[in-house]
């Protein structure tokens, strides 16, 4: 049995207001490319496929495509996805009997009432039965009818509502059972603290929503989602695969992929990384003006300027959107302290357009025009 594990697609992301819509098709287009060379029984997406839980028109456009595509190219292939906490539960589960006889199984919502279960999808090759459990991201107030809650009626923690919920669960060791889940776990023994963690995730305050990967020992892989950097949940079989494509500077470097898995016969398994190549990469590129001008490029490109001199900052800010068309953000490392006194010293001798743009930092030519009449006005009423 071969599998592909995805997760986090974002679809409908914005970096910076920079729209990611030919990014992520190119991403999408790659993906059904290695699954029409790999010819994989199922492709898991284990959470958030937009990013936000009302996508637009648009995103719901780019992931039908994705789907018709992978389905067009290898209709005997099964689809399993899950919502995260970015997606609207509701809104997957929508048509969720009519697609799983169409071989794609979209599962919103966790099991709520006592009499329902982990929904489970079944595939079998020439060893047997593989049991595919779908879990949807879980909030404890969305099962406690079924976990309960302590001693003093309040929700339970995360950790003991995941472990309640999947121990419920009549798991047959003796097959192969896989979980698909979007929730924080931790390697045993791991601190929260001690993960390292994407600007692009979001997080709860002091780490309430943190699971113990151990409840999930009892299965042969557990394809999972949320953490956007890759990474192993305690072993090689327990793990994330990370964003396909990067959703925040702080991926920026890191090598994207699909995790490929193979399950043999019970207790022979093997996973694989097949890499993702992005249209654009997004990159950080620091020194002062004149080297970074010369690594002019069309990629993502947040730039952090060394320069220990002062700089017209219109200038530098039109030289530098020359060089890099796909420019994210402009930060400067070293300011000296003169450049905030100065303000204060002598506010006569500065151009007040100026402070302004470089405050705002990105404006276009309408929005200084805007500024340049704003200010004019402003400086007329004060000479009446």
């Amino acid at each position: 049995m071969k599998f592909f594990h995805l997760s986090d697609l974002h679809i409908g992301l914005k970096l910076f207001n920079r729209d990611l819509r030919e990014d992520q098709e190119y991403i999408l287009q790659q993906i059904t490319e290695l699954a029409v060379k790999e010819r994989p029984d199922a492709v898991l997406i284990a959470g958030d496929i937009y990013d936000k839980a009302v996508p637009s028109a648009e995103a719901v456009e780019v992931f039908d495509h994705f789907i018709s595509r992978l389905s067009s190219a290898l209709p005997d292939m099964a689809v399993m996805l899950i919502s995260g906490n970015h997606d609207s539960g509701p809104r997957v589960n929508c048509f969720r009997s009519v697609l799983s006889r169409q071989n794609v199984y979209m599962i919103g919502l966790p099991p709520r009432t006592p009499e329902e279960h982990i929904e489970k999808a079944v595939l079998t090759d020439e060893y047997g039965d593989v049991n595919f459990y779908l879990l949807p991201f879980v909030r404890p107030s969305m099962v406690k009818q079924i976990t309960g809650v302590d001693e003093n009626g309040n929700n339970l923690s995360y950790n003991d509502t995941l472990r309640r919920l999947i121990e419920r669960e009549e798991i047959d060791q003796s097959q192969r059972n896989v979980i698909v889940s979007h929730q924080f776990y931790l390697p045993s023994g791991t601190k929260a603290e001690e993960v390292e963690r994407m600007d692009s995730e979001i997080r709860t305050v002091g780490n309430i929503d943190e699971v113990s990967a151990d409840i999930l020992g009892q299965f042969d892989y557990a394809a999972l989602g949320h953490i956007h950097k890759p990474m192993k949940a305690g072993s090689e079989f327990c793990r994330y695969c990370g964003t396909p494509l990067a959703c925040s500077v702080s991926e920026a470097g890191q090598q994207k992929g699909i995790i490929m898995v193979e399950l043999g016969e019970k207790g022979r398994r093997k996973t694989t990384v097949l890499p993702l190549e992005p249209l654009r990469q997004v990159r950080v590129i620091r020194g002062d003006l004149a080297e970074v001008l010369k690594q002019e490029c069309s990629d993502y490109v947040t730039v952090i300027l060394t320069d220990k001199v002062d700089l017209d900052v219109l200038d530098m800010q039109d030289k530098i959107r020359s060089a890099f068309p796909n420019l994210l953000e402009i930060r400067r490392e070293t300011l000296r302290r003169a450049d905030y006194m100065r303000g204060y010293a002598a506010q006569e001798e500065l151009d007040p357009f100026e402070l302004c743009c470089a405050f705002l930092k990105e404006t276009d030519d309408e929005e200084k025009e805007l500024l340049r009449d704003v200010i004019n006005t402003v400086q007329g009423v004060m000479q009446e």
